[in-house]
């Protein structure tokens, strides 16, 4: 009895301690989601003086439509100068324009870089590293990315849509990085009160390993390690590095027009990517990653918690979900041709 009794009682101690780290962790996000108040970017050089001689510079990568256009937006507001990389150099010019016309009174300068990323141009890296070599850059967003254009097994992805999908989200994000990191430390080193940031855009596609969508789900994973493992690296020199991860979002990738309680519009994502740096929100996991929109952070919280993200069942229910994305999406094209 005396063995059973240390057994039961061990038994209960360390279910206790479960359930208090559960609870916490659900405080922790509901805190974080809701609660706590929003990132100041001042931190990271982030000033509305338009007569400001430190004004620092953001780079915006996949900047000319959907979620980059709008951290461009919300850096602007936020008192960044802003350099825009994207390919349509029609599309950039008219963001340019714009933005200038909405806070060039404080003093925010534009600046813009036409590259595709898929065709890897040497000569493009070049451009960018000239681009920057004047500007102090404290933020960059790592937004660019390509996803499937429908669902499909890995053995009937075009092989084209396999090499761009991973050159324009790993490749690209990684090239860019390290020429753009540089600058960022200097600009950092030059002054102790000033921060660095990285954000660079994940997926629940690679939260959830998700059939049908094999080579995308595997970029975004790519860049999860790579991340948090960059984010050890830099602690030190006083950048941050975060991964944003997100369900589905109102945009062209997504080819999805109407907003739901899941699924918001870019405004009201990147809104809450800014609000929420330094919070881990739904990610509470993770190390430097952040699940921001409250209801992403709740989906990822609760499936984390429950089943697991790696399960088996998610795997399944994603399978299923992605077989009838792409059964409705060949109807449509059935219908159009």
């Amino acid at each position: 009895m005396g063995l059973l009794s240390v057994l039961y009682k061990g038994l209960f101690i360390l279910g206790a301690a479960k359930v208090f780290q559960l609870f916490f962790r659900l405080i922790q996000c509901c805190l974080q989601l809701f609660v706590l108040p929003a990132t100041n970017f001042a931190k990271y050089g982030g000033t509305k003086k338009s007569n400001s001689q430190k004004k620092y510079w953001a780079c915006v990568t996949g900047a000319s439509d959907g979620i980059g256009k709008e951290y461009a937006y919300g850096l602007a507001a936020r008192g960044f100068n802003v350099l825009l990389v994207s390919r349509t150099e029609s599309k950039l010019v008219e963001l340019q324009k714009n933005l200038v016309q909405k806070y060039g009174s404080q003093g925010v300068e534009v600046d813009y870089l036409s590259m595709d990323c898929a065709q890897n141009k040497d000569a493009d890296y070049a451009a960018l590293k000239d681009k920057i070599a004047n500007k102090k850059i404290t933020v960059l967003v790592n937004n660019v990315g390509l996803s499937h254009d429908i669902p499909v097994s890995f053995l009937d992805t075009d092989e084209k849509e396999m090499n761009d999908i991973i050159t324009i989200n790993n490749v690209s994000t990684l090239r860019t990085t390290k020429i753009v990191l540089p600058n960022m430390m200097e600009s950092v080193s030059q002054n102790g009160d000033v921060k660095g940031l990285i954000l660079t855009m994940g997926s629940f596609g690679a939260l959830f390993p998700s059939p049908l969508l094999a080579t995308y789900s595997g970029s975004k994973a790519f860049l999860q390690n790579w991340s948090s493992a960059l984010s050890g690296e830099l602690k030190e020199h006083g950048i941050d590095c975060e991964l944003v991860l997100s369900y589905l979002v109102t945009s062209k990738m997504s080819k999805i027009r109407r907003s739901t309680v899941l699924i918001p519009t870019p405004k009201q994502f990147v809104r809450s990517v800014l609000d929420g740096c330094g919070y881990r929100g739904g990610a509470q996991e993770r190390m430097s990653t952040m699940t921001p929109y409250w209801s992403h952070g709740l989906y990822h919280f609760v499936v984390e918690e429950t089943y697991g993200c790696y399960s088996s069942l998610v795997n399944m229910i994603n399978l299923k979900f992605h077989k009838s994305i792409r059964s409705r999406a060949l109807k449509k094209r059935a219908k159009k041709n």
